[in-house]
């Protein structure tokens, strides 16, 4: 049975999903993939790998965190998950842009097919697909939107914050 939890972050409310000990998605309410929850799912925010998810994006929302050890199982076609995998490696603090990340995923010239994986990302945050950019650096395309794009960005230090 899939468990969830919904929490409160200063980007807004995410809701994270498990099967069996693991996480399966973690998705903005409302983002543009998210699933509806579901009236089979059970929420749970006693579930272990749930809880802990909880308190690691806590934690990188707080600054103190800069990399996630959780039990991860994304389901996608297999280069869906070719590219999940790349974006998972790019280190916290830089960026990739889709050509490289097409290259890196093994279909150099396919930008724009990278592109849709990216944001077809189950795992918002934890695989970093905020750290995709456009070939010349242009903050594109974010499931999440291009204002929580820019706020992960700066938590990282990639982007300086917009004085008002």
């Amino acid at each position: 049975m899939t468990r969830y939890i919904r929490f409160a972050t200063p980007i807004g409310t995410l809701f994270a999903t498990a099967l069996g000990g693991v996480l399966t998605g973690i998705y903005f309410e409302g983002g543009r993939h998210a699933p509806e929850i579901s009236s089979e799912w059970q929420e749970d925010p006693s579930s272990s790998p749930l809880k802990e998810c909880a308190a690691q994006l806590a934690d990188y929302f707080a600054g103190k965190r800069q990399c996630f050890d959780l039990p991860l199982a994304p389901r996608g076609t297999p280069f869906q998950e070719r590219v999940w995998r790349e974006i998972a490696r790019i280190p916290f603090g830089e960026t990739l842009t889709y050509a490289e990340l097409a290259r890196r995923a093994g279909a150099p010239g396919s930008a724009r097919a990278a592109g849709a994986a990216t944001g077809r990302n189950p795992l918002s945050i934890v695989v970093p697909c905020h750290r995709v950019v456009g070939t010349d650096g242009a903050l594109t395309g974010y499931a999440g939107g291009l204002e929580r794009k820019t706020h992960l960005l700066e938590i990282e230090g990639v982007l300086q914050p917009a004085l008002v």
